[in-house]
């Protein structure tokens, strides 16, 4: 499935946060079934709170598609994005979300709070969640759980 095969190269972002100590979280921007960015999350390295996966790679896209709207591409996350995020894939004008693991500290797309398919937004997004769910909620549960045995 489509889906799986580029969930896989979000998960391989993760792999790379997780080698470098951050939250185990990966994101690719797929454009005409190209993957156009590809990040995860440098909050601790660059000591910047903002540097979440879903930011880092919404900033390459919009500078690789030379524009601020990415129309017509879908954000592939192995973690359901938080507000911020959510709210940033919605001004990007993104059309599809594609998440893994369901987040339920700080999920903004239904775990915690549903701001994603609120009617007041001024775009939709299409939402697909739980896709390779176990393996992206595996990562993050291996993290953490290597946090607490420290």
């Amino acid at each position: 499935m489509l889906y799986e095969k580029f969930m896989r190269q979000a998960l391989k972002e993760a792999e790379k946060a997780y080698k470098k100590d951050e939250v185990p979280v990966g994101t690719v921007i797929v454009y005409n079934n190209k993957i156009i960015a590809r990040a995860h999350n440098l909050i601790k390295t660059k000591k910047d709170p903002t540097a979440h996966a879903e930011i880092l790679a919404i900033k390459k896209a919009a500078k690789k598609l030379n524009n601020e709207r990415l129309i017509d591409t879908s954000l592939y996350v192995t973690l359901e994005p938080c507000a911020m995020c959510v709210g940033a894939i919605i001004l990007a004008r993104i059309k599809n979300l594609i998440f893994g693991a369901s987040d339920p500290k700080t999920g903004a797309c239904g775990s915690v709070f549903d701001i994603i398919n609120s009617k007041k937004n001024n775009h939709r997004v299409n939402v697909t969640s739980d896709v390779l769910k176990n393996k992206c909620a595996e990562i993050i549960k291996k993290f953490f759980k290597s946090k607490r045995q420290k």
